[in-house]
């Protein structure tokens, strides 16, 4: 039974696709075998005269597909090595908005989560929704305190979700057994790492707790605002924040206000961003318009914390020494530091990679602010991963998904946006605290504290290794304390801490 819901849910995909000219395309006609462009012919038939990009048609068709193909078209758009720029760009502009359910549905909501009596109490006076994506909608409530915004999932959401993901796990394993070229983009891979995601989100409160980290650091770097979490009336299927008061950025009325200085805001954008992810590798992974609100007093707020991106200390001096690279024109370290972090296999040659990060980076030196796109530096990143062989992994994707979000949202706050300048400050600074004097010293202490917690220890683990040695066959064993002179510790210590300090130097250098 499993089997045949899938092959019917596929059916139904595939004829939505079809009427929306998406599958064997006829903009791909000259490409495609003569069957192939067989059946595309007979597909368009029923294509209805499908028009536009074959990117904003899959749009259109994951669209009225319903909520788990709204989030596979978002997915698609980080995959700009893989489906191309055009078509990404087009996905990227997905409207993840679903008409709103019925307010008794989600007060009945509340009540299964809270109970009776406490939702009640809690929710005293539920709005109607303000907005409806495709897993949850957003009601605001008023309380004596203030107004509060309070996300509910849509009724039955989970279960729908499941039977749309085995569908799609059951497709992309019929194509990886039949194209062996398929293999190399992993669909099946793909496919589980969506589905894990997908379902993650339909946990309000891991969303809580990425909401509530971001707001702490936030607090600490001081270019956003982020509402807290109300975390006495938030549960698995429930989110409650303060509201915040302002208008989003997709409002045409959002940059209205004279007094707002749109170079400020566009820089607190780009530096809030790459602050979180290169300071402390945690940063919103979904900073589309929609998801930032522009406060009275002209400041950025964030909401929506469903995908929080996380990078570690390898990929964070990844990104940061892309950019200064790419900033001092250093080819040649950009691409050490590929090879360095494994993303370019070491048969491959430095120095032709190098030439062709020149490529990339040399046609967009000295050009006006508006001509100088790290989004198109990024993608053409991307076009040498087949090239050079290159293995991406699924963090560095979502980080180049969202650096090109907050371009793209920087520039339409200021047309002139620079964000090579804009992030100079932040990286460079990070640089040279991370490498300089002061990142020697913390690497050096770092490395020395765990090597004398490690020598306290010795004595203890001495006895424990001679005890075991020295325990009979039968009966209680008998513990020999093992001599350990305190000349040869220290000795061993000067030793042991001279090398890790060359080590540390030398790693550095």
């Amino acid at each position: 039974m499993g089997a045949a819901s899938d092959y019917l849910r596929l059916m139904r995909a595939g004829t939505a696709l079809a009427r929306h000219d998406v599958i064997l395309p006829g903009a791909y006609q000259s490409r495609l075998p003569l069957p192939a462009r067989m059946a595309g012919g007979i597909l368009r038939v029923f294509s209805g005269g499908a028009r536009g990009r074959p990117g904003e048609r899959l749009a259109r068709a994951l669209e009225k597909l319903g909520p788990a193909y709204i989030k596979l078209g978002q997915f698609l758009a980080t995959r700009p090595d893989v489906f191309g720029a055009e078509v990404t760009m087009d996905l990227s502009r997905l409207k993840d908005k679903l008409p709103p359910f019925d307010v008794k549905l989600a007060r009945a909501a509340l009540v299964e989560e809270f109970g009776a009596e406490e939702a009640n109490r809690l929710f005293p006076d539920l709005g109607k929704p303000i907005a409806a994506a495709s897993l949850a909608q957003v009601h605001r409530m008023e309380t004596a305190s203030g107004p509060l915004a309070v996300k509910i999932l849509r009724p039955g959401i989970e279960g729908q979700l499941l039977r749309e993901l085995s569908a799609m796990k059951r497709a992309a394993r019929m194509v990886e057994g039949v194209s062996v070229e398929s293999r190399r983009l992993k669909p099946v891979a793909f496919t589980e790492t969506i589905s894990a995601a997908m379902m993650r989100e339909t946990d309000l409160r891991l969303e809580a707790g990425g909401a509530d980290e971001m707001r702490a650091l936030s607090e600490k770097s001081g270019y956003f605002q982020v509402p807290p979490v109300d975390w006495d009336r938030t549960g698995r299927r429930v989110l409650t924040t303060g509201w915040v008061e302002g208008i989003p950025l997709t409002h045409p009325d959002a940059l209205a206000n004279p007094a707002i200085d749109r170079v400020a805001l566009a820089n607190d954008i780009t530096r809030g961003f790459l602050t979180h992810a290169i300071e402390h590798g945690v940063f919103h992974a979904d900073m589309h318009e929609g998801n930032i609100i522009i406060t009275p007093e002209g400041k950025v707020a964030l909401v929506d914390f469903g995908i929080i991106g996380r990078i570690g200390m390898t990929e964070r001096r990844f990104l940061a020494e892309i950019l200064w690279g790419f900033l001092k024109r250093d080819y040649m370290r950009i691409a050490e530091v590929h090879f360095e972090a494994g993303y370019v296999p070491s048969t491959q040659s430095v120095g032709d990679f190098a030439q062709a990060l020149r490529s990339i980076g040399e046609p967009v030196h000295g050009k006006p602010a508006e001509e100088v796109s790290m989004g198109r530096v990024i993608l053409q990143l991307f076009d040498y991963t087949q090239t050079f062989g290159m293995e991406m992994r699924p963090e560095l994707v979502l980080l180049q998904k969202t650096m090109v979000q907050v371009e793209g949202v920087a520039r339409a706050i200021d047309p002139g946006h620079n964000i090579w300048t804009a992030s100079e400050p932040v990286v460079g600074g990070w640089v040279r605290r991370s490498f300089g004097p002061e990142g020697a010293a913390r690497l050096i202490s770092g490395n020395l504290k765990e090597i004398t917690n490690r020598l306290k220890r010795l004595p203890e683990v001495m006895d424990r290794f001679e005890a075991s040695l020295d325990e009979p066959a039968n009966g209680p064993p008998t513990v020999r304390r093992a001599p350990f002179a305190p000349w040869w510790g220290w000795f061993g210590l000067v030793i042991i801490l001279a090398l890790i300090a060359y080590g540390s130097i030398l790693a550095l250098a």
